[in-house]
């Protein structure tokens, strides 16, 4: 489920192998001192039963790749790593992906500090 500035995701265990998690994605503009705006995110909730929660920043042009830094605090936190988050196959991806850019102020084309890749 998304909703501006949330991006909510579960999956249930089915079967005996899987592993169900249900991980709450929040997200706000922030103003640092130093490096201007970024985007300050919180990622909580539980993987197979285990409660988590942990926060990241991504300055404003490489606010756009938060979904590879969800899926490595989710496997920090017990999502194994022969599984895959699927933040950037979830249906509601592209509206969360907008509503970073919008937020920022970012537009395709836009210059990234390749120092930073």
């Amino acid at each position: 489920m998304f909703e501006p500035g949330h991006l909510h995701l579960q999956h249930a265990k089915l079967l005996p192998d899987e592993v169900g998690y249900d991980i709450h994605l929040k997200y706000e503009v922030r103003t640092d001192a130093e490096r201007g705006a970024l985007m300050h995110f919180d990622i909580s909730g539980q993987i197979d039963g285990k409660a988590f929660e942990d926060q990241f920043d991504l300055p404003q042009d490489m606010a756009c790749n938060f979904a590879s830094n969800a899926e490595r605090i989710a496997h920090k936190h017990g999502l194994p790593k022969a599984k895959v988050l699927p933040i950037a196959v979830h249906k509601q991806y592209d509206a969360m992906f907008e509503d970073v850019r919008n937020k920022l102020g970012r537009h395709s084309g836009d210059p990234v500090n390749t120092e930073r890749v």
